[in-house]
């Protein structure tokens, strides 16, 4: 008997990916989607072979029928408090209600139990959301993989290709975790479909520091990078203050400042994973930060 796991923002990227996962291990996936989401969207994910809900996600009760036998509910939901806290509440409160026995959370990020609470707004309302979660009776696991390896090539200025650097803030030899979006989704779907999967599930593509970027890149293009220092942690806290101060909105998902508490959280040094859960999953293939700029194609000029 195939497996039902039910997927919340299957829409989004890393949701589709996940769906995609989930489908390539046999599984039944229901995908929840929101009324008036992308019809484009939607065709795509029932033609990969999911099956569609279009519901009011603010209904409860119509988001429980569509989870009765299902052995888990993915969320890949994207946002901020209203996504994260209030949306994703009555989507756990739809599985409970249906009698799921699993629950995986909206997390998929850099392991903010260490973090001071109030440093980083999107991770706060991920630790809100557990506050919750743990005092419901559902076995939850949160997925913890470092960055998205994808945004060294979009949007997390750490690698300066133009000027062949590599921005550092505090101990270049802080070590710093990656996860490409196609391995997240994939150890999401071993982990949606696994009985036994932990609270904490810590996995990472490839580990390195500043300096092992400078060698990395050093490497491919044969041209000579180098550190970029302007300041250690301190001078970063006071600039992401300021940055947050002149920001026109609280209501950008990932304003700049929100990025750059994000590389603070990095370089600080209070999430190294002590241990990796990778081994839990042998057959999924890990993608290096080599490997994955290769594969890019990046403009490595």
């Amino acid at each position: 008997m195939r497996k039902i796991v039910v997927v919340a923002g299957a829409t989004g990227n890393l949701g589709g990916k996940i769906v995609k996962a989930l489908l390539a291990l046999d599984v039944e996936v229901r995908a929840i989607v929101r009324l008036g989401s992308d019809i484009k969207k939607i065709k795509d994910l029932e033609q990969k072979g999911a099956k569609i809900f279009q519901v009011d996600t603010s209904n409860k009760s119509e988001i429980s029928k569509h989870c009765k036998g299902a052995h888990c509910l993915v969320s890949a939901l994207a946002g901020l408090k209203e996504t994260v806290l209030d949306t994703q509440k009555i989507f756990l409160d739809a599985a409970i209600e249906a009698t799921v026995p699993r629950f995986i959370p909206s997390d998929y990020s850099i392991d903010f139990t260490n973090l001071n609470k109030g440093q980083n707004r999107n991770l706060d309302f991920r630790r809100e959301f557990h506050e919750y979660i743990n005092k419901k009776p559902i076995k939850a696991t949160t997925i913890f993989n470092g960055a998205f390896m994808d945004l060294l090539t979009t949007d997390m200025p750490l690698i300066l290709f133009k000027q062949k650097r590599i921005l550092c803030w505090g101990n270049p030899n802080q070590i710093l975790e990656f996860t490409t979006t196609e391995n997240v989704a994939e150890y999401t779907a071993a982990v949606a479909i696994d009985e036994n999967s932990p609270r904490y599930l810590r996995i990472a593509g490839d580990a390195l520091s500043c300096s092992d970027f400078v060698q990395l890149l050093t490497e491919l293009t044969s041209k000579k990078y180098k550190l970029f220092r302007p300041g250690g942690i301190q001078l970063l806290n006071f600039l992401i203050k300021m940055t947050r101060f002149f920001a026109p909105s609280e209501k950008e998902l990932y304003p700049a400042w929100q990025g750059m508490q994000y590389m603070r959280d990095m370089m600080e040094g209070r999430i190294i994973f002590q241990k990796y859960d990778n081994e839990k999953y042998p057959n999924i293939k890990q993608t290096s930060v080599k490997d994955f700029l290769l594969n890019q194609k990046v403009e490595l000029k």
